[in-house]
């Protein structure tokens, strides 16, 4: 007997994931973990066991979704949207640029400099919206420099990054978020082109660097796609990360007082981003019938994993809706799983959480969150904070 299909719901809105998916997911983990959301067209699985065997099984569940608003986005082909060999040789170009040892000896002694120099114009009296004025720039000046392209500026690599976002998060297809990241594409375009003769010219560790100087490299077109997938996803998942684990030990004070008496920065970091994932969900195409909890998966039907709900799934955490930075273990799905792992989670892991959260603890050590309403939390496709008032001193 043929297993039947998921069903469908008709009544959840794509506005309504983007202000505060949590009590849709918690209601869905317990009443319908397999199910067809209309207004997204895809179908959602929101146990963590369920989003990991999908990632876990590219023969079975391609990253290659025809229907996904990402091409139009990003005006390409990106390898987050190839399996196998293409896939992988895509990403294992810029690896060099992305290794432990490189990260090590280039990127985190640079990264320790930008921390310090923009910390310095921090203003220290009244609020700051630490959001604004530190985690978005810092994440974008580091990705500069590790990308290869260091004359783009702070604001034009935010915008980029979002438009890139919000385009690759257009589920609805709305005009407006296409025409924006029309408009940064073609203002990407125009630069990488004088950084590839630059990186020719003067190679270095960058990314850029290595792909364009490889000894077989790949084609120009899938560099400048490689590129623009790494300012998409390079900006807002440390930036918020960072923003989500400084709101977390503020508004638990006494976790912040056992992170500083432990140095467990890092765990706070992997806390962080398993309470609030930065990237929330992702799409896989199904290349034959499969069944999942009973319900039919057909082939060519595009399931949704969503890592948000399975970073909270009751069957691995206990009171998974808080934060908790010392819980038992935390497995999370935040990086992702399988061959799409995330490419710079060693960047993320040696940037943000063993570098700059002590260093932003160490230097204001007074530091509060006079309002923890005041913050304003939005996205589905790319979750965070979208704002970070702080009082430093």
């Amino acid at each position: 007997m043929t297993a039947p299909l998921a069903p469908i719901d008709e009544t959840i809105t794509i506005d309504q994931l983007h202000l505060d998916p949590y009590p849709i997911y918690r209601r869905l983990r317990a009443e319908a973990p397999v199910l067809r959301v209309k207004a997204v067209g895809r179908t959602f699985l929101t146990k963590a066991a369920d989003a990991k065997y999908v990632k876990d099984t590219p023969a079975l569940f391609s990253s290659d979704d025809p229907r996904t608003p990402m091409k139009p986005a990003f005006q390409a082909h990106t390898l987050m949207r190839k399996d196998g060999p293409e896939h992988l040789a895509e990403r294992m170009a810029m690896a060099p640029a992305l290794m432990p040892k490189t990260i090590e000896t280039v990127w985190a002694p640079l990264y320790r400099q930008f921390a310090s120099d923009y910390m310095d114009r921090l203003p220290t009296d009244g609020i700051v919206d630490l959001h604004r004025d530190l985690a978005g720039p810092i994440a974008a000046r580091i990705l500069a420099h590790i990308l290869g392209i260091p004359e783009a500026s702070d604001e034009d690599m935010q915008e980029w990054s979002e438009a890139l976002i919000h385009g690759a998060g257009n589920f609805g297809w709305r005009p407006e978020p296409f025409e924006r990241s029309d408009r940064a594409n073609a203002e990407m375009n125009a630069l990488l082109d004088r950084a590839i003769e630059r990186v020719r010219a003067e190679p270095d560790a960058s990314a850029l660097s290595v792909m364009v100087n490889a000894a077989d490299p790949i084609p120009l077109s899938q560099i400048v796609a490689n590129i623009k997938i790494a300012i998409g996803g390079g900006i807002n998942e440390p930036r918020d990360a960072l923003s989500t684990i400084v709101y977390g030990l503020l508004t638990n004070p006494d976790q912040l007082e056992e992170v500083r008496a432990r140095g467990a920065w890092g765990t706070a970091f992997e806390e962080g981003i398993r309470w609030v994932a930065p990237i929330q969900a992702s799409s896989r195409r199904a290349l034959e019938d499969v069944e999942i909890r009973g319900c039919l998966i057909p082939r060519g039907d595009t399931v949704m994993t969503i890592q948000a709900s399975g970073n909270r799934d009751e069957e691995l955490y206990e009171d998974g809706e808080t934060f908790h930075v010392f819980r038992p273990r935390n497995n999370h799905l935040s990086f992702g799983s399988g061959p799409h792992h995330c490419a710079g989670s060693h960047v993320a892991r040696r940037t943000v959480g063993k570098i700059l959260l002590e260093m932003l603890f160490t230097r204001f050590p007074a530091m509060s969150l006079p309002d923890p309403s005041a913050v304003q939390w939005r996205g589905f496709g790319f979750r965070g904070p979208i704002n970070l008032p702080v009082r430093l001193t």
